[in-house]
C-alpha cells in the first residue's frame, strides 16, 4: 500500500473536510495516507470528481502516489485545473503543462516557439 499525496488550491471547505477525513492533514491543503490502497483512491477520486461542479476557477487537487508503470515512478491526478503531465528527458523528471493562448503568443513575438 503506497503513500498518497494530496494537495489542494482554493479548495471549499467541503473538500478540505471530506480529503481530512480519509488522509491527515500535515499542512494546510495538503493531505498524507500512508497505507492507502487504490481502491480507496479510486473512491477518493470519483467523490471529487462528483463535486467538481462546484470548484472554483482557481481551485484545484492534485493526488499523487508511487506508480512504476508511470513515468518517473509516480502516478498523478488533477482536478479542476489545467493538466500537468510527468516526463523524463534523460533521467530527469518533467511536469508539463499546456500553455495558455497568452504565453503562446508571447512566445511567438520572442521567435521562441
Amino acid at each position: 500500500m503506497p503513500m498518497t499525496l494530496a494537495v489542494t488550491r482554493n479548495a471549499a471547505p467541503r473538500v478540505r473536510g471530506f480529503l481530512a477525513s480519509v488522509m491527515l492533514e500535515v499542512a494546510p491543503g495538503v493531505y498524507t495516507a500512508p497505507r492507502m490502497t487504490k481502491a480507496v483512491r479510486q473512491r477518493v477520486q470519483r467523490v471529487l470528481v462528483g463535486w467538481e461542479d462546484s470548484f472554483g476557477l482557481d481551485a484545484g487537487v492534485l493526488l499523487t502516489w508511487p506508480d512504476a508503470a508511470e513515468p518517473c515512478g509516480q502516478g498523478l491526478w488533477i482536478l479542476g485545473d489545467a493538466p500537468t503531465a510527468l516526463s523524463d528527458h534523460d533521467g530527469v523528471p518533467l511536469a508539463r503543462k499546456a500553455l495558455s493562448k497568452a504565453m503562446r503568443g508571447a512566445l511567438e513575438k520572442e521567435g521562441l516557439a
